[in-house]
């Protein structure tokens, strides 16, 4: 059993498609009725149904680490609520996330290291290479795709001020999702949250 896969690559929150699939979701679809949902109703507005599929795919993996109040927090809820909530969803889904938070964020921050770099990455992917041997098969564009999409998440959700700039901001979690995280037994992610 591998730690670390690579499917955080397919996209980072995306919170307009995660709060339609969200929604859809609360309708508890069979497969035949998602499919279609997908393809024929065009549900996230793409162009390719592959791309609606293989997004959706992964929005529906990371919103099945939570429970349907979440969804409709992220569905119902102001766009600061909605957003920490699919961080937790990418965290609780992605190994590679939550332990780059852990290993870079919250370690670039004890140093007062204000910014990331893409040598950080580079490091962070060595070390990880030593818990999960097969990272090292990894290619060299999944590895910068996924350095992209990790950075993307982290800007989406106000930890990064951009992607150019890497520099760090970190971020209180909203009160409910607090409540939420807590309320879950969550206490790991929420202190791993809260500290970066």
């Amino acid at each position: 059993m591998t730690t670390y896969n690579a499917e955080i690559s397919a996209g980072s929150l995306m919170p307009l498609e995660s709060r339609r699939i969200a929604a859809f979701l609360l309708t508890h679809p069979d497969e035949i009725t998602w499919r279609r949902a997908l393809v024929e109703d065009n549900l996230l507005q793409k162009k390719a149904p592959a791309t609606a599929l293989r997004q959706a795919q992964l929005i529906r993996k990371r919103l099945n680490t939570m429970d349907s109040a979440a969804w409709e927090m992220i569905v119902n809820r102001e766009q600061e609520v909605a957003v920490q909530l699919l961080l937790v969803a990418a965290v609780k889904h992605s190994q590679l996330l939550a332990d780059f938070i852990s290993d870079v964020y919250i370690d670039h921050q004890r140093r007062l290291n204000l910014a990331i770099t893409s040598g950080d990455w580079e490091g962070f992917l060595i070390e990880c290479a030593h818990r999960d041997s097969s990272i090292s098969k990894w290619s060299a564009s999944t590895q910068v795709k996924l350095f992209e999409v990790v950075r993307r998440i982290l800007v989406e959700a106000k930890y990064l001020e951009s992607t150019r700039s890497m520099k760090l901001t970190p971020q209180s979690l909203h009160p409910d999702v607090r409540r939420y995280l807590t309320s879950h037994g969550d206490s790991t992610l929420l202190e791993r949250l809260e500290r970066a």
